[in-house]
């Protein structure tokens, strides 16, 4: 029986320790000011556009609309990046 009881709480402590996982799978937010440029030939092959040293992308801001303006980008750190050498790589989502 005291086999079991053990047994039973240290399955309950692995359970509660595994739902208690604090990362609620929302990246954490980076801001960035710079100027914003078109992605050229690169030796990273990922990002449409850059700025200050970051690979950039966008589902909901058209970044092609702010290239060569000085702005501040909000958005978040694609996982898996960078590679090849490359600059991190940044998910924009919004423009300020």
């Amino acid at each position: 029986m005291k086999l079991f009881k053990s047994l039973f709480v240290g399955i309950i402590i692995c359970l509660s320790a595994v739902s208690c996982d604090t990362d609620d799978g929302n990246p954490a937010m980076v801001e960035i000011t710079g100027t914003i440029q078109k992605q050229g030939v690169t030796t990273y092959q990922y990002g449409t556009h850059t700025v200050s040293g970051y690979a950039l992308r966008s589902s909901v801001v058209i970044l092609d609309d702010y290239v060569n303006q000085n702005v501040t980008l909000v958005g978040h750190k694609i996982d898996g990046y960078p590679v090849d050498g490359g600059p991190d790589y940044i998910e924009v989502e919004e423009i300020k």
